[in-house]
């Protein structure tokens, strides 16, 4: 009986140990093309949302307590933009991340989502092209825009039945407005950011 239990918690051992030895090699294999996967995605943004540059220069910028990446965009040493890798961890579905691009003025040149989690065919709209999110921060100077959801008293337009999914945008938005000023040398430090869609998360409740 004593020889049994040792052989099987051996054979259990081994079957851990080997198991444990796979997922590792497994994402020692993936780690590299995920990696890769990230950063095109990320140059890809870059692309659609700054105006043509030469090279970029990036930095952190604490905004909320969260690490923002900010890309200054150079021709010839000369800034021509800055593009923010922004977050609001308030989505619906949860984390909410944009690339937000801004000319030499503050003005939004334009926006892509790298990620979100939102409702099909409801928050997954903010992805689509000339959305009323989208629409509500393109070729619009930040500094001249409430960004806030009009059911909280701001300027940005909703997306239908996904309140919650839009203010996590217009945060991540605001958000990067914030680093920017930092990056463009307006303010030395990014104040927080308090929107609807930090208030509202405490709430909880239907994406309405």
């Amino acid at each position: 009986m004593e020889s049994s239990l040792k052989n099987m918690v051996v054979v259990l051992f081994t079957i851990t140990l080997i198991s444990s030895a796979a997922v590792g090699g497994v994402y020692m294999i993936t780690k590299e093309p995920i990696e890769q996967a990230k950063a095109a995605a990320v140059n890809d943004a870059l692309n659609q949302v700054l105006p043509e540059y030469e090279a970029t220069t990036s930095q952190t910028i604490e905004v909320n307590s969260l690490p923002i990446i900010a890309h200054t965009a150079t021709v010839a040493d000369k800034a021509v933009g800055y593009a923010v890798e922004s977050i609001s961890k308030n989505g619906f579905g949860g984390t909410v991340r944009l690339m937000v691009g801004f000319d030499t003025t503050g003005k939004i040149i334009n926006i892509n989502v790298l990620e979100q989690k939102e409702t099909p065919g409801l928050g997954t709209k903010m992805t689509d092209e000339g959305n009323v999110l989208l629409a509500s921060f393109k070729d619009k100077n930040a500094s001249e825009i409430n960004m806030t959801v009009k059911k909280d008293g701001g300027d940005v337009d909703a997306l239908t039945a996904a309140t919650i999914s839009s203010r996590a945008y217009a945060e991540a938005v605001a958000v990067a407005y914030e680093a920017f000023k930092v990056a463009c040398g307006w303010q030395a430090t990014a104040g927080d950011v308090a929107t609807g869609a930090s208030q509202q998360a405490e709430k909880g409740g239907n994406n309405e």
